[in-house]
Order: structure tokens, then C-alpha cells, then sequence
């Protein structure tokens, strides 16, 4: 049987996948010139706790490393959303 924090982590998982593909998908769409997913998605998939993934996904794809809101803001929310985190994990202890 599943157990909440169990099924959070799986949630947290895929979300960051999520995050992770989507600057992939970006990244080889613009190489070819094609229909891009908008940043505001990009954020947004970052901000439903897909931070990590995000950062990960822009460094290993070197995409919208040029972009200061990006290069700022992925790693911001990454720092919110671990702190956020412990907090939960403090407070459920």
C-alpha cells in the first residue's frame, strides 16, 4: 500500500520529469525551426515543483541559459521549493 509520502515522491518525480522533458522538447524545437512551448509553460511546469528538473533540463540542454530570468529563476524556485519541503517534512515529523 501506497503512503502519502510515498505518493508525493512519486508526484514530485514526475513533475520534475515533466520539467526536465518539456526544456528538452523546447531545446530540439527550436533547433528545427518549429512551434515552441512558451516560457510562461516552462515556468509554470517549474514552478508546480519542477525546479530541479527545470535546472537540470537548461544545463544539460543548454537552453535559455542566455535568459537572466532563467538562469536566476529556476534556481530560486529550486531553493524555495527545497525549503519548502524540509519545512513540511519538519512539520510532519
Amino acid at each position: 500500500m501506497m503512503t502519502l509520502k510515498m505518493a508525493a515522491l512519486a508526484l514530485l518525480a514526475v513533475v520534475n520529469l515533466v520539467s526536465f522533458v518539456l526544456m528538452g522538447v523546447d531545446k530540439r524545437r527550436a533547433r528545427r525551426g518549429k512551434w515552441r512551448i512558451p516560457e510562461r509553460t516552462l515556468f509554470l511546469a517549474a514552478a508546480c515543483f519542477g525546479a530541479l528538473g527545470g535546472t537540470l533540463g537548461m544545463f544539460y540542454f543548454h537552453h535559455k541559459t542566455k535568459h537572466w530570468y532563467f538562469r536566476i529563476g529556476f534556481p530560486a524556485l529550486l531553493m524555495a521549493q527545497v525549503v519548502l519541503i524540509l519545512w513540511g517534512l519538519s512539520r510532519a515529523a
